[in-house]
């Protein structure tokens, strides 16, 4: 059964048991990153399962399920037992926008979101993970004991890395990403 009926005042359960209110800082931290999680599902599906680009997204996936996990749990002692983000992760992301802004023209103005639907979607899963990085800032100020900053170092690559991707895919199917202002 999908139904407990244990949510219907409002509240849900953390890893370890506890109980807190739906718009917990906490709730909204991981929530955003489950928002983000499908949000690269969807652009993964766009690309076509271009096979470099896909299996970095599906690891990608991965390394959101793990953030998800720790952002849900309140317990210190229980999470030093999960499947942590390491700084490895964060550097690994970082060969990953190295070797696909390697490859773009240089960049010469701002870009506009669009061009073809995957680039247009890489920039959406950007724009969430803007907001996923905002959602663990706020909780690290309301849950004081809580220490993401790998996490938030991950982020914020994550978004760097979709911004390119963005322009690779748009450049990719014929779109152009640089606008001129003014």
């Amino acid at each position: 059964m999908i139904y407990t009926k244990t949510g219907d005042n409002g509240t849900t359960s953390l890893v370890g048991g506890a109980r807190v209110d739906k718009d917990d800082a906490r709730v909204e931290a991981y929530g955003t990153v489950d928002e983000l999680n499908a949000q690269m599902a969807l652009m993964a599906e766009l690309m076509g399962h271009d096979a470099d680009d896909y299996a970095i997204v599906k690891t990608v996936q991965r390394h959101l399920f793990i953030i998800q996990t720790l952002l849900a749990t309140e317990d210190r002692e229980l999470a030093q037992k999960l499947p942590q983000l390491e700084e490895e992760q964060v550097q690994w992301m970082e060969r990953q926008i190295d070797r696909i802004d390697g490859g773009l023209p240089r960049l010469r103005s701002f870009v506009l979101p669009g061009g073809t639907t995957a680039g247009a979607q890489c920039h959406v899963a950007r724009c969430v993970c803007r907001r996923a990085e905002r959602r663990v800032v706020t909780m690290q100020h309301e849950a004081p004991g809580v220490s993401a900053a790998t996490i938030l170092a991950y982020l914020n690559r994550l978004s760097d890395w979709l911004f390119v991707l963005g322009r690779k895919w748009t450049l990719k199917g014929g779109g152009e990403d640089c606008v001129s202002v003014g």
